[in-house]
């Protein structure tokens, strides 16, 4: 039945995103020579010429619209990469577009402003009925409509999960309906889905044709009986999708390569090792630290004027710190504590209320003034603005054996705020979650996401209870 619908669905949103876009196109004309100026010049083409151009331009759209995916199930799908693809699609339009009608068939007499009219229109209009529709369509499944029933094939911290999820988002319109497994016992309950039987269980039910997707969540133990259940799953015709139970090992995204039809599943996909990010992030890391030095420079000369007149010692407390690649390089701060010898210094980090940090320096850590010196250490390539903190070597070592991928954070240039630091991760707290964040940026780094976290630092960043 969902299927079927999803087909009706499908059909509708295309009829009434051409419909969208030939609206917009028509606005776009009106709004330039009837809202803009005094109707059509002398010479200007008629409004007939123009609209002639529809049974054109609206199958292509249809078509474009098609490629980048905007008529594929999106019940998972967030908000931001539908709008995307609605951008994508109108940009290559408009692109297409402008090139057949003023380099290819030389039109000339069509107005550059009525195209530029129309991709507005058309972007923001077919934006804004996308997220009407999502809005409904949230409201519908929450209200148990349009839902989609799914089986669980395997008890795994997977299937749990998954479960999980589901429970979470109920604007999905997704309904686990039960599990089946060999190892718990039927009537086992979790979270309200209930383990109905064995797997063999699996030819019995699926003839019934009462279910719109089976997820294979076998446990690891299980997965010899992966390919016969693969293969009972096919036979029914029923959509079939695979969870596998090893989130421990493989990331959130992983990504696969093609070797020769061979898929091979990259463990880790970083972003920041593709050389075009490399070189933007370097980029806004120049002209960010220059701008930070210069609208800094009056307080960091008060800072520095402060830590030297309150207490004997350096102004400037340079500590080894370990960066990119696992090398260690020397992290430059204010000194906010009274000076000690570097065996003393490397004994412990700062706990709260701790009698090593002066007056001047407990108000340069809770306003996170001391790091601003921080700002020559990205000049010089050893850090970013944003990126995972770095941590002494001594504490790298320990922590290395003690939490589970703690080096991948070394994949990227620490930074000096990050993820994990804006969601109030500072000070003592704790390093297993601060990886969790760490990781989690190193996987998901766009240069937006940089700038969040800039936005985010500036506004809840600088000042946080943590921080001491």
């Amino acid at each position: 039945m969902i299927k079927d619908n999803q087909k009706v669905f499908n059909r509708l949103m295309v009829i009434l995103d051409a419909a969208i876009t030939a609206v917009s196109f028509m606005l776009a004309y009106y709004f330039k020579f009837y809202l803009l100026e005094d109707g059509p010049g002398i010479g200007v083409l008629s409004a007939g010429e123009y609209f002639m151009l529809l049974p054109f331009v609206v199958p292509i759209y249809m078509l474009l619209y098609y490629s980048c995916s905007m008529y594929a199930p999106k019940r998972t799908v967030r908000r931001r990469f539908e709008i995307f693809g609605v951008i994508k699609a109108n940009t290559i339009g408009i692109m297409a577009l402008i090139i057949v009608l003023y380099m290819i068939i030389r039109e000339i007499n069509f107005s550059r402003s009525v195209m530029a009219f129309f991709y507005l229109f058309n972007v923001f209009f077919t934006s804004c009925f996308r997220l009407a529709l999502r809005r409904a369509l949230s409201t519908i499944r929450k209200k148990g409509y349009n839902l989609k029933h799914i089986l669980l094939v395997g008890y795994s911290r997977a299937a749990e999960e998954y479960i999980d999820r589901l429970n979470d988002n109920p604007q999905w319109g997704y309904v686990a309906c039960g599990i089946l497994d060999d190892h718990i016992p039927a009537g086992t309950i979790y979270k309200g889905v209930k383990v109905l039987g064995r797997l063999g269980n699996l030819e019995v039910i699926l003839p019934e044709n009462k279910l719109d997707e089976i997820a294979i969540s076998l446990s690891l133990k299980d997965y010899h009986y992966l390919e016969s259940i693969v293969s009972v799953c096919e036979k029914s015709g029923v959509h079939t999708k695979f969870i596998p139970d090893y989130n421990s090992l493989i990331p959130t995204k992983p990504y696969t390569e093609d070797l020769m039809g061979l898929p091979v599943i990259n463990i880790r996909y970083v972003p920041l090792t593709n050389t075009g990010n490399i070189i933007i992030k370097r980029i806004m890391d120049i002209v960010g630290a220059v701008f930070g030095i210069v609208l800094t420079s009056p307080v960091m000369l008060t800072a520095a004027l402060l830590v030297k007149l309150t207490s004997p010692g350096p102004v400037i407390f340079k500590q080894e710190r370990v960066g990119l690649h696992n090398k260690s390089f020397y992290m430059y701060k204010f000194r906010s504590m009274e000076k000690q010898s570097p065996r003393e210094e490397r004994k412990a980090w700062t706990v709260r209320n701790d009698p090593r940090v002066t007056p001047v320096g407990k108000f340069l850590r809770r306003t996170s003034l001391d790091e601003l010196p921080q700002l020559f250490n990205i000049l010089k390539g050893d850090m970013s603005l944003v990126g995972p903190r770095p941590e002494r070597p001594l504490f790298v070592e320990k922590f290395r054996e003690e939490i589970p991928r703690y080096m991948v954070k070394h994949q990227v240039r620490p930074g000096l705020t990050g993820w994990a630091q804006v969601n109030g991760l500072r000070g003592d707290t704790s390093i297993r979650k601060r990886i969790e964040y760490d990781l989690y940026y190193i996987e998901n780094w766009t240069l937006g996401f940089d700038l969040k976290i800039i936005l985010m630092t500036f506004f809840m960043g600088f000042i946080n209870k943590n921080a001491y």
